[in-house]
C-alpha cells in the first residue's frame, strides 16, 4: 500500500450550503477506484474555488467504514471543564511550532489556562525533549480531527503499552541508538514497551514539497507494518516508529542554514504516515526520523537557530515521542460512552487555537460544531496569504482573530469567565436596536 498527495481545485460551495459536505463530495469525485483520503487541507480559499491538498491511500481495504469526513454533531456544550485544542498544522512553515517542538512554550502557557490541553505531537516534540504538562493530552492529528468531528472520544489514561517499529538500518549504529533510546525511556520514566520490531523490508518514506511550498511526501510498503499491527491488535495501545526518510542531503544543509526560514522537510510525510496508522487502527501514533547515513550524522551544522537546536543535538529524535505516547489518551468510538467524565468528546472542547489562515478538517469541524476558534496572526505560515478565515460562515462571536498568542490567552480567559470580548474594548459600542417593521 502507498500513501501520496493529490492536489485538486474544486468550485466554491454555494452560500448557506454545508462547506464540509461540499468538500467531501468533490474530494470523493476526484479519487480513483480503491483510493481513500487520509488527510485534507485547503491551501487556497476564495469566493469561486478552493485549492486542496489531499493525502491519499492507494488501498481502501486498509480503512474502515468511516471516512475522514464522517461527522456527528455535538448536541450540547459541556461546561464542567474548560478544554482547549492547540493546533499548529505540520509542514506549512509556521514560525512558531514549525520546527523542533518550538511551540512547547505555547503548550505550557495554554495548559496553565485550561483544565485539559489537547495538542498534537509536533507542537511538543523536540527530538530528545518533551516538556508537556500533566494536563496535556498528546493526540495524533487525525484523532484530534475525528474528536472535533464528533466521531471519537479521548479517554484519559495512566499509561500505554507501546509497540515500537525501527528500521533495520544498514549502519548498525543507528539501529543500536534507537534501541538504546527505548531502553533509556523504560529506565528513566517507566515507559512500557510491548515489543520492538525491526522492519525489513522497511516502509519507504520520501519527502518533497508541494506547489504551495508545503512539506509532503510519498510512502510505500506500508502494508508490511499494517500486517504486523493487525496481527498484534489488542496487545498494544500506541505505536511509535523510528525510520529513515529519504530526502536530498542538501535539504539538511539548507534547513540548518536557513535561520528557521525553510519549511521543515520531514514533518509532512510523517503526518501522512501517522494519519494512516491512527485512522485505520484508532490508536495514538508518532514518528521520529532515523538518520539516513553517517555523512548526515557527522555533519556539523554549526550554531543553528534556537528553534532547530533540539534537532541539531539529537542522534535518534526518539525520546520525545516515547514520552508523549506513554500517556496519550485511548480512542473511544462508542458514542454511548461520551458522557463519561474521563472521556473528552466534541461536546467537551471549549475552544480551538490555531495559526491564522489554516483551513483543514479541524477548522471545518469547529465551524460546524459551533466551537469557538482563536486564530493568531503572528504565527505566519504558507496558508495565511491564501486563506481568509473571515469568509467562512461563522456564527456571531465564534471566530476571534488576534495579533499574538499573549492576546489569545486574554481572549481564552474571557471565554472561560463568560465575559463578552466586546465589553472589554473601549470605546464600548452600544447594542444595536432594530425596530420591527
Amino acid at each position: 500500500m502507498s500513501v501520496y498527495e493529490h492536489t485538486i481545485t474544486i468550485p466554491a460551495a454555494q452560500p448557506k450550503s454545508d462547506i464540509l459536505q461540499h468538500i467531501e463530495k468533490e474530494v470523493q469525485k476526484s479519487l480513483k477506484k480503491g483510493e481513500a483520503p487520509v488527510r485534507m487541507a485547503v491551501t487556497g480559499f476564495s469566493d469561486t474555488q478552493y485549492n486542496c491538498e489531499i493525502g491519499v491511500a492507494s488501498d481502501e481495504r486498509f480503512y474502515g467504514d468511516e471516512s475522514i469526513f464522517s461527522f456527528s454533531p455535538r448536541l450540547n456544550e459541556n461546561t464542567s471543564e474548560f478544554n482547549v485544542a492547540l493546533l499548529v498544522p505540520t509542514g506549512i512553515g509556521s514560525i512558531m511550532g514549525g520546527h523542533a517542538g518550538d511551540a512547547g512554550t505555547l503548550a505550557k502557557l495554554f495548559a496553565s489556562a485550561c483544565d485539559n490541553l489537547i495538542t498534537h505531537p509536533n507542537v511538543v516534540n523536540a527530538s530528545d525533549i518533551n516538556e508537556m504538562t500533566e494536563n496535556t493530552l498528546y493526540v495524533e492529528g487525525s484523532l484530534i480531527s475525528r474528536c472535533l468531528m464528533g466521531t471519537v472520544g479521548l479517554h484519559k489514561i495512566r499509561s500505554n503499552r507501546v509497540i515500537v517499529f525501527i528500521d533495520d538500518h544498514p549502519y548498525e549504529m543507528f539501529t543500536h541508538a534507537a534501541i538504546n533510546s527505548v531502553n533509556a525511556a523504560c529506565a528513566s520514566f517507566g515507559f512500557d514497551c510491548f515489543k520492538i520490531v525491526k522492519l525489513n523490508p522497511s516502509i519507504l518514506l520520501k519527502s518533497h514539497y508541494t506547489k504551495t511550498g508545503a512539506a509532503a511526501g510519498k510512502i510505500d510498503n506500508l502494508d508490511v507494518m499494517f500486517n504486523i499491527l493487525k496481527e498484534h491488535e489488542g496487545e498494544y495501545d500506541a505505536v511509535a516508529i523510528s525510520s529513515v526518510i529519504d530526502f536530498p542531503i542538501e535539504y539538511v544543509r539548507e534547513y540548518f542554514d536557513s535561520d528557521g526560514n525553510m519549511v521543515n522537510p520531514w514533518g509532512g510525510v510523517e503526518a501522512m504516515l501517522t494519519h494512516s496508522i491512527s485512522e485505520h487502527f484508532s490508536v495514538p501514533s508518532a514518528h521520529s526520523p532515523m538518520m539516513e547515513n553517517k555523512e548526515i550524522c557527522e555533519m556539523d551544522p554549526g550554531i543553528v537557530d534556537s528553534r532547530m537546536a533540539a534537532e541539531a543535538v539529537s542522534l535518534t529524535f526518539l525520546n520525545s515521542i516515547l514520552k508523549g505516547l506513554q500517556r496519550s489518551p485511548r480512542v473511544i468510538k462508542d458514542k454511548s460512552l461520551f458522557q463519561r467524565n474521563d472521556i473528552i468528546s466534541a461536546s467537551d472542547v471549549s475552544c480551538v487555537v490555531m495559526p491564522d489562515g489554516c483551513i483543514g478538517l479541524p477548522t471545518l469541524a469547529a465551524l460546524k460544531q459551533g466551537i469557538p476558534v482563536i486564530a493568531v496572526r503572528e504565527n505566519k505560515n504558507l496558508m495565511q496569504k491564501n486563506n481568509d478565515l473571515t469568509k467562512l460562515p461563522w456564527k456571531h462571536g465564534q471566530l476571534h482573530i488576534v495579533d499574538s498568542y499573549l492576546e489569545a490567552i486574554g481572549v481564552l480567559n474571557a471565554m472561560k469567565a463568560g465575559v463578552s470580548i466586546r465589553s472589554l474594548k473601549r470605546p464600548l459600542d452600544w447594542v444595536k436596536v432594530e425596530a420591527q417593521p
